[in-house]
């Protein structure tokens, strides 16, 4: 079965295929703003993306998928964050997109064929800008701004149903409060309060951060960035546009509006967006301290393996309840699937042995159904399974084995000295005594696990 997705803009499952004459199917998606570390929320999306990735390669062809992903290496955050530290917007930049690329291969993330800049892409922008004023779906102001003009495109709002909305001045319809640009909702300067940003007049605060172009010093806005890097790499039409739900609107709906007003035919052909990922049933939250980087995780003792695992174990088109609960079972997961791997044959399985595991997948990404699928076939044995055919599906859903494990708690010498007891309880049969001595070691936050020869620890906290 080809892969289908929901696509936000019908609101339908649709197929996808490619529209180029030379088949290569067209992937664009939004990457993040460098002046900090990406969170796990942020990973969810990339890792979903990831996935769709992956199953695109195995259905095309390697070289039959080319996938963009841009970074934002310019706008008031990144800015703000060089002024403060007193170092040149590069440098920072680059040290959190390095970051950003370590944290990608821990996760075991495909690297996009062009990942592009906004700072590398200025001309193209520009471009784009002086298009859209030609053709009067802009407008430039008196600062030497230029905005986009909503209420030229008849068809804005057809992404998020904004128009279905009541807009008033001074909310955050631009901003979205997405975090990105926040400072560009200015009455003062726009026509409309609906219209949005493709040139930001130089303000002293920006430094020396600032390009020239025909409306004076400045730089692009947020939205216009993405609309001129797809058009560069991947054509005026795209064949899939991802992101998280969060970039809906107006981002996504900004780039539709001033990519069709310039190049005059549809942007995506298929949208497709993620939804949230909470944190213990709330939105992550620094100040409560459950808003987690990829080293946060590291740090209470689990695998980038295992984080994966657990951004993957909830349908992505629904939020997501995050615990750390959760990434200790996606441990134990990952353990049963090693020890599954090493009893394979190399070959002489059945072909279609994970077809249940790829028909959940290309059934609108449904990850949980694929991972049920999958145990369903490790519980059931390693009849008509081989390595290569596993392989393949560990593929799809880019779990790499091989990678490093969670490292092991050593437990300490006091609940060392009562396993031993236990130990000695049980093989002496008083049962009563070995009971008891499990629940106080299960009280120090350890859990005693029998073997045949012998027992284990296993730290309870994480």
């Amino acid at each position: 079965m080809a892969l289908q997705l929901y696509d936000s803009l019908s609101r339908s499952l649709k197929p996808l295929q490619p529209s180029r004459a030379d088949g290569v199917f067209t992937f664009y998606n939004c990457g993040p703003t460098v002046y900090a570390p990406a969170h796990i929320g942020n990973f969810r999306t990339n890792v979903v993306n990831d996935v769709i990735r992956r199953l695109l390669e195995l259905e095309f062809g390697p070289d039959k998928v080319k996938h963009v992903r841009n970074l934002t290496d310019v706008d008031d955050k990144t800015i703000r964050r060089a002024r403060e530290e007193g170092r040149l917007l590069g440098d920072v930049t680059k040290q959190w997109t390095d970051k950003f690329h370590a944290d990608c291969a821990a996760l075991n993330l495909l690297p996009p064929h062009v990942e592009p800049t906004a700072t590398g892409h200025i001309p193209e922008q520009i471009n784009m800008i002086e298009v859209l004023m030609q053709k009067g779906n802009a407008y430039r102001a008196a600062d030497g701004s230029v905005y986009f003009k909503v209420a030229s495109f008849d068809g804005y709002g057809r992404l998020s149903r904004v128009k279905e909305r009541e807009l008033k001045l001074g909310s955050a319809f631009e901003s979205g409060n997405t975090g990105k640009d926040t400072t560009s909702v200015d009455a003062d300067e726009k026509e409309d309060a609906t219209d949005f940003a493709l040139w930001k007049a130089h303000k002293a605060e920006d430094g020396a951060n600032g390009w020239d172009s025909p409306w004076g010093r400045g730089r692009p806005g947020w939205h216009i960035e993405c609309s001129a890097m797809s058009k560069k790499h991947l054509g005026d039409t795209i064949d899939l546009h991802t992101g998280g739900v969060d970039l809906l609107f107006p981002h996504h709906e900004n780039e539709i509006a001033q990519s069709e007003c310039c190049n005059g035919v549809t942007f995506a052909r298929h949208w497709y967006h993620s939804e949230h990922l909470l944190v213990d049933g709330k939105k992550m939250s620094k100040s409560e301290g459950t808003l987690y980087t990829v080293d946060d995780i590291v740090a209470k003792g689990y695998s980038p393996m295992a984080l994966r695992y657990a951004l993957l174990a909830g349908h992505p088109r629904k939020q997501l309840n995050f615990t750390l609960e959760s990434v200790h079972a996606a441990e134990k997961a990952l353990g049963t699937l090693r020890n599954y791997r090493a009893s394979l044959p190399a070959a002489g399985g059945k072909p279609d042995a994970f077809a249940t595991v790829f028909a959940a997948l290309d059934d609108d990404l449904n990850t949980p159904g694929a991972f049920g699928a999958l145990f369903t076939i490790v519980n059931r044995g390693t009849e008509g399974v081989d390595a290569s055919t596993f392989d393949r599906a560990m593929f799809a859903l880019g779990l790499d084995l091989n990678a490093p494990t969670a490292p092991k708690a050593e437990a300490p010498a006091e609940v060392t000295a009562l396993a031993e007891k236990r130990w000695a309880a049980k093989q002496a049969k008083d049962w009563a005594a070995a009971d008891a001595l499990r629940a106080e070691i299960t009280a120090t936050g350890w859990s005693m696990l029998d073997r045949k020869d012998g027992y284990s620890l296993e730290s309870l906290k994480k």
